[in-house]
Formats: structure tokens, C-alpha cells, sequence
């Protein structure tokens, strides 16, 4: 276990142009940014840290679907001084509010200016362990979802910590020490692993991955239950908030009654007995749904997975599917592997217009 008992905090406001250029189709205005990780050659995982070796390049691809076109956006790998050696490399869930993308790896916050993702900012704090999601708050500040620590954060943009939840209502500091640099350690296995921040005007809203909730930080009464299976996403669309559970979902719920309105069974609309992977990624647009799939992956936290051996047939690999949720039906799936996505957490519209 690495130590420090001067963690050093590293932010970086910096203008680096990416190496790609923008698709030019004339039908851009249907592309998507996919949001994930390139699998990780097979080699044998060192003891310890299994859960975070998976992967070793967090990726950025924007496709056109109709045409299967592709490219990459972005190729980011951490700096050596920010992470564990061998520990995954991987971007996860993001937030697009006018021209800037919200990005997080397991151990840095990232914000890139669009559509040329030129990097406008880097934040890397000893507190960051296993980070899920980052996306802005209602009063232009930066939340975080801190798995690793069971806590989200709202930093300044100057990177100053400036509130602190235990999203389990404990201390936030009172299972963990100040004094140790956390990036370089895994925390797993997690009590609650607080993995999306939604916003509900300036009410702040975090899903509790292993309680299957959302819980508002901002008003500890609130709460909606959403599943006895774990989940992911808190998309609000039209004044509802849409989650995925990671056996294929979608619960749609009201954020004023607290209270599910709907159920949408993803594997319905497939063939019996086929395991589309752990879902977690949602697009929404005019009816329409684009959801993400990743792998199945050996995990030594089977638990997390028990859902699949219950008579599956056959495994995709990572891929995106588009659902079109009046006719529950399946309209279109596109595999996202060839573009070195091994795993995938955010899908967004590459088109301003479409951008909150």
C-alpha cells in the first residue's frame, strides 16, 4: 500500500488540441460520442488490484450509426504520478452542458472544450478513488461522484473542495484518512459506491449503486427506491429521471412523487437467453433510446454479476443498441469493440443543438 503524508493535489488548465478531426458526413447531426475504455491485452493480474487493471486507455470515439463510420476523439492515459501502476485507465460518466464535456477517470477530473476537445482543464486530489461521474452543478461548480471514498464532492473550478457528502449519512472522513493519497490504493469492496449525480433544480441527487436508490444530498429526506438490482445513470429527459440496472432495465421515475413510473425490460426485445452485457449508458432523444453495453468481464466480486447465470445462452460483446420505447422494440445495434471500446459509460449527442 502506497502512502503519503503530503498528498499532493494537481490541477491543470491547459489548451492541447486533440490529434482528430471532426467526422464530416452530411449526416452528423445523428452522431454520437461514446464514452469508455480499451480492454487491456490478456496478461495474468497481479494480486491485490484485480478490479482495476481491466483496462488501459480511456476513449472517446464519436460514430455515425447509421453508416458504422467511426473515429477517435480522444486516447487518454493518466499520468504515472497520478495513478497506481497497472491499475485501470478508463473514462466513465460524463455531462455535456453547452460546449464543454464533464469527464472523469478513476483518478482525475477532465473538461474538454467541443467539438475541437482541446483539454480546458485536469483536476487530480488525493481524495479521488475510483471516480464515476463528473458533471456541473446548478451554480457552475463541479460534483463527483467518489466511489472509492463513498462520497460525492463539489469542487470550485479552481479546484478547491467546497462541500463533502457521505452519501451513507455518516462522516465523510470518518472511515477514511486525510493523510493518505488515495489514488494509489483500491478501497473495494465499497458499502454503497455512489456512481451518478443528477440535479432536480438545485436539489442534488446521487444513485447508491449497491442499495439500488437515489438519494438527494441536498435534502436528506428524499429518496426513491428504484431497484433490488444495481444500478446506473440518473438521466433527467422531460422531467423524469431515467436509471439502468445492470441486468438490461430501464426505470424510469418522477422526481416530484419520488416514485417509479415505469419498468422497460431491455431483454425482451432480444432473443431468450442472451446476455447483452452490463448496461450503463443512456441517450435519450424523440422516443428514441440509445443504451450502452459492456462486456461481461471475470470479476472477483461475482456477486455483482450472479444475475447472468440464470440460463443464458450466448454473451455479446460491448455494444451500443438504440431502442424505440413506443413500440418496445430494438431498432438497431452497432458493436463499439472494433473501435476499442472494451467498456462503455456515457453516450452523448456530438451536435450542439442538442446539448443542455
Amino acid at each position: 500500500m502506497q502512502t503519503s503524508l503530503e498528498p499532493t493535489t494537481r490541477i491543470e488548465f491547459i489548451g492541447e488540441p486533440a490529434p482528430f478531426q471532426s467526422l464530416a458526413t452530411s449526416s452528423s447531426r445523428t452522431n454520437l460520442y461514446l464514452v469508455g475504455g480499451r480492454q487491456r491485452a490478456q496478461r495474468p493480474l497481479s494480486a491485490g488490484n484485480q478490479d482495476w487493471e481491466g483496462y488501459d486507455q480511456g476513449r472517446i470515439v464519436e460514430v455515425q450509426p447509421q453508416t458504422g463510420m467511426w473515429q477517435p476523439r480522444v486516447e487518454h492515459t493518466s499520468p504515472s504520478g497520478d495513478t497506481q501502476a497497472d491499475s485501470a485507465i478508463i473514462l466513465q460518466a460524463g455531462h455535456i452542458q453547452g460546449d464543454e464535456l464533464f469527464i472523469c477517470s478513476q483518478t482525475e477530473v477532465l473538461i474538454y472544450h467541443l467539438p475541437d476537445f482541446q483539454i480546458v482543464a485536469r483536476y487530480s486530489l488525493p481524495c479521488f478513488n475510483d471516480l464515476h461521474h463528473a458533471r456541473p452543478s446548478p451554480d457552475g461548480n463541479i460534483l463527483v461522484a467518489n466511489a472509492g471514498l463513498e462520497m460525492v464532492l463539489e469542487l470550485s473550478r479552481d479546484g478547491n473542495i467546497l462541500r463533502e457528502w457521505n452519501v451513507l449519512g455518516e462522516d465523510p472522513w470518518g472511515a477514511f484518512s486525510k493523510q493518505i493519497d488515495y489514488r494509489y490504493i483500491s478501497t473495494k469492496p465499497h458499502r454503497s459506491h455512489p456512481n451518478y449525480v443528477f440535479c432536480i433544480d438545485d436539489e442534488i441527487w446521487v444513485t447508491r449503486f449497491h442499495q439500488g436508490d437515489a438519494v438527494c444530498l441536498t435534502d436528506p429526506r428524499k429518496s426513491i427506491a428504484i431497484s433490488t438490482e444495481r444500478i446506473h445513470d440518473g438521466v433527467v429527459h422531460d422531467g423524469l429521471v431515467y436509471f439502468t440496472t445492470v441486468n438490461g432495465r430501464i426505470v424510469i421515475a418522477n422526481p416530484r412523487t419520488r416514485r417509479v413510473e415505469e419498468v422497460i425490460d431491455l431483454n425482451s426485445m432480444h432473443e431468450p437467453g442472451l446476455v447483452l452485457g452490463w448496461c450503463r449508458g443512456l441517450y435519450l432523444d424523440a422516443g428514441m433510446v440509445w443504451v450502452g453495453f459492456s462486456r461481461i468481464r471475470p470479476t472477483k466480486f461475482r456477486e455483482n454479476v450472479s444475475w447472468v447465470m440464470h440460463g443464458f445462452k450466448r454473451a455479446l460483446p460491448s455494444h451500443i443498441a438504440c431502442y424505440d420505447l413506443n413500440q418496445h422494440r430494438c431498432v438497431m445495434e452497432l458493436d463499439i469493440e472494433p473501435m476499442g471500446l472494451g467498456a462503455i459509460y456515457s453516450i452523448f449527442p456530438s451536435e450542439n443543438s442538442t446539448r443542455d
